[in-house]
């Protein structure tokens, strides 16, 4: 179909999409290595803690790796959006794409798939495919160092925490659905620097709350919108305690959350101005 064409060309010209994420899970397995005998360390010294301190020791630079590659597939996408339409009409390839059978609506819910469905999907096999990496190496090290080498298997729930990840995955997508099509947008309004345009009217709409009114209310929604998926999807405090298991997950309060719907309202209305812009808007 049209649309998967066009999700498939934004992938041929955006090598980035996949190799950003590739080349720090790269740096993720180099570090794990070249640390391994600090965590032998802790290892040991926790054993005597028993399972719980073990546990702790083990699943910290599993979580970590997951963490950095899942956040840098959102960055990714943060400058992948800004640029998606903008960039087109810097290099007049739009002129050429227009020409194709394909409307702009689909164009633009093309490019808006690319950090809410691709990238996260990217993310989560890049982050399941080093954990596993570190899983083999790690029970090397422990084997080599007189520990039964399915120790970090058999001591961490790995199913439930790859169904965590799945799950973390798609409520911050459909959670951050309002920031990437805003980033849309922008980047087929603005005639240069759309990630700067993007950025300043909140930066001065903080501005002007501080010093007329001595609020901070645009502070807070900002926040909410950027860590309101960890407060509401989960049970336990998600910002300070590690979720691996399905019984501390929350979908039911995510659902009945008006900030989501809100947000997703938003971001329909965000795609469909983008649209209508990039029918309308000259090449640069």
């Amino acid at each position: 179909t049209a649309f998967v064409w066009s999700v498939r060309r934004e992938l041929w010209e955006n090598r980035s999409i996949w190799m950003a994420p590739v080349v720090l899970a790269g740096l993720v397995l180099l570090g794990f290595a070249a640390s391994s005998h600090v965590l032998l360390d802790r290892w040991r010294g926790f054993a005597a803690l028993g399972e719980a301190g073990l546990r702790a020791v083990a699943f910290k630079p599993f979580g970590l790796a997951a963490s950095a590659i899942l956040l840098t597939g959102w960055i990714v996408g943060v400058f992948y959006a800004a640029d998606a339409l903008h960039g087109e009409r810097r290099d007049r390839s739009i002129l050429f794409w227009k020409s194709m059978p394909v409307s702009d609506l689909v164009t633009v819910l093309a490019k808006a798939a690319i950090p809410l469905v691709v990238l996260p999907l990217v993310s989560v096999a890049l982050a399941l495919a080093t954990q596993a990496i570190m899983l083999l190496v790690g029970g090397v090290v422990l084997a080599a160092n007189g520990f039964p080498a399915s120790t970090l298997w058999a001591l961490l729930p790995w199913v439930q925490a790859t169904l965590v990840m799945v799950y973390g995955m798609a409520v911050h997508a459909l959670w951050f659905a309002p920031i990437f099509a805003w980033l849309l947008l922008v980047s087929a309004w603005a005639r240069r620097a759309p990630l700067l345009w993007a950025f300043l009217p909140f930066f001065a709409a903080l501005a002007v709350e501080a010093i007329a009114f001595g609020t901070r209310h645009v502070a807070a929604l900002l926040r909410f919108r950027l860590t309101g998926a960890m407060a509401n999807a989960f049970e336990a405090d998600a910002m300070r305690e590690a979720i691996v298991e399905i019984g501390q997950l929350d979908p039911v309060r995510f659902l009945s959350t008006p900030g989501l719907w809100v947000g997703l309202a938003f971001a329909a209305a965000c795609l469909m101005a983008a649209a209508w812009l990039r029918r309308h808007r000259e090449p640069l």
